[in-house]
């Protein structure tokens, strides 16, 4: 085999192996969504604050729980002997060591308050999580839907062109017959030029969605994705529309819940002031074992049980205490205040978004029939301009219009979808 040859073999098996290793997603729009919940980044910390929140609480209750230390003493004196002067008698100061196994706890009041602190953190870091997916799930359903629509349009411009192109080719026929003038031509392929570089602008900003829906899932940047969900299945007006006629349960919106557990948070942080006037309470129990390693027992003063308790009362703080609690009670009122207000917005705002869901849908009606009305007027112009009946300028004007009605057709979808992903995440609806 020559090197040339060795040389292609080797560039095609390396372009076979990266075709292999890229990998194709085909996916329903639900499909993507629960992809995007396994994978996406974003997603995954949330479930670590969880598990976060989780450690923390179980530290709060570590501190309350039995404190065991065990730890063994050894001795050696050398051979000294205690003397009692002129007695004559002496104790033998003989190596020794001594076990010690202690137990003890305390129990403050504050300690109880911080575990439940810590237990409104983990529900308040699950409420975040669900949020946090359905922000998700509701950012897949744009850009899926904004690649679906992107993609009917080009194939429409795709025929539009399609049809300027057969009609210039039919124009320059008739100038090279010399039955028209070549200004007329030319005014076409520039027609055709500029629908061109639509579409071409189009292809980009759709290579761009693409890329934002693979960072979306959480997918290698490498993966090729298959979109297998239609624009009219996913477009279904009819469903849509009843979503405003739900009656809205604020209790089910994930912001009112942050709002009712930091409520009940901000409860708890006057209770945790009150809690540095109450009293400590802590107990104890020490086992001692002293062995002596000599010939003789040495002298063993060591109580081999231990139990103890003691319980502190604070009595002056120099008024400190009363000033956090003032200050605790003040900041409840003021998240008081924040919910009622967060309340009467959230009524406002979703009245706000039945409306605007309910203009959108309309809207959209009233594009998509221009949309078909323009196209049939375009494809008339052409066949008009082919018979002598219209003019250059016609043409012109039919072929902008058409991207126009294209342009505001694409807006009345995206519309639609943006009006009820906002409903629906009001709504708390998946």
């Amino acid at each position: 085999m020559s090197v040339r040859l060795l040389l292609i073999a080797i560039a095609a098996i390396g372009l076979t192996s990266s075709v292999t290793a890229q990998q194709t997603l085909r996916l329903s729009i639900d499909e993507a969504q629960r992809y995007a919940e396994q994978h996406n980044y974003e997603l995954q910390n949330a479930t670590l604050e969880i598990k976060n929140a989780e450690v923390k609480r179980w530290q709060a209750i570590s501190t309350m729980l039995p404190q065991v230390t065990a730890g063994f003493d050894y001795q050696n004196m050398c051979g000294y002997e205690m003397n009692f002067g002129g007695m004559g008698m002496s104790i033998p100061m003989n190596p020794n060591g001594t076990f010690n196994l202690q137990a003890a706890i305390a129990l403050t009041g504050a300690q109880i308050v911080s575990k439940g602190l810590n237990d409104i953190a983990i529900q308040m870091s699950n409420i975040q999580q669900k949020q946090s997916r359905q922000e998700i799930r509701s950012n897949v359903k744009n850009a899926y839907t904004s690649i679906l629509v992107m993609e009917q349009t080009v194939t429409l411009l795709d025929s539009s062109v399609a049809n300027m192109e057969r009609l210039l080719r039919s124009t320059q026929a008739a100038v090279d017959a010399g039955a028209i003038e070549q200004i007329s031509a030319d005014k076409l392929s520039v027609q055709v030029a500029s629908m061109r570089n639509n579409i071409t602008a189009m292809r980009r900003s759709l290579k761009l969605l693409y890329n934002s829906m693979v960072l979306l899932l959480g997918a290698d940047v490498d993966t090729h994705i298959e979109l297998t969900t239609s624009i009219d299945q996913l477009l279904n007006i009819d469903q849509i529309a009843l979503l405003g006629q739900q009656d809205f349960d604020i209790n089910r919106n994930y912001s009112y819940q942050l709002l009712s557990e930091s409520e009940r948070l901000s409860k708890k942080q006057v209770l945790l002031a009150w809690m540095n006037i109450t009293p400590t309470i802590s107990a104890y129990y020490q086992y001692s074992k002293k062995t002596y390693f000599g010939k003789a027992e040495g002298m063993n003063m060591t109580p081999p049980n231990v139990v103890g308790i003691s319980i502190s009362q604070p009595i002056f703080k120099s008024g400190n205490v009363m000033a956090q609690i003032r200050s605790a009670k003040i900041a409840y009122q003021e998240t008081l205040n924040s919910k009622r207000q967060a309340e009467d917005g959230l009524r406002v705002q979703y009245n706000q978004l039945r409306y605007d869901l309910a203009s959108a849908i309309d809207s959209y009606k009233t594009q998509k029939d221009n949309l078909e009305v323009t196209k049939r007027v375009f494809d008339n112009t052409i066949e008009k301009f082919k018979y002598g009946t219209a003019t250059n300028v016609d043409v012109t004007n039919s072929s902008t219009d058409i991207i126009t009605a294209q342009s505001n057709y694409i807006q009345a979808v995206l519309n639609v979808i943006n009006a009820q992903v906002a409903l629906e995440d009001m709504m708390a609806e998946e």
